[in-house]
């Protein structure tokens, strides 16, 4: 589900954060700022942060069967980066 899809576009990352940790077990994303900006171990959910050369589906697809494989094994309140 994306973020327009749950009707929080608008939302600064701190809020969508906290409206997260309440309903899923991981956060995606491709906001590489993310890491940077927020203090992402005080919450309580996996952050798993993509990068891809852009954020269109064609550069991201390559990432997915890496995504999948590393999502059951990130702690709540860790950040991985998933790459090709």
């Amino acid at each position: 589900m994306t973020v327009p899809q749950m009707g929080r576009a608008g939302f600064k990352n701190g809020d969508l954060l906290t409206l997260a940790q309440g309903q899923f077990q991981v956060f995606v994303t491709v906001d590489r700022n993310l890491f940077f900006q927020q203090n992402l171990p005080q919450f309580n959910i996996s952050v798993m942060i993509l990068q891809a050369a852009t954020n269109r589906l064609n550069d991201l697809q390559p990432l997915m069967p890496k995504l999948l494989s590393v999502l059951p094994t990130v702690p709540k309140g860790q950040v991985r980066w998933v790459s090709v």
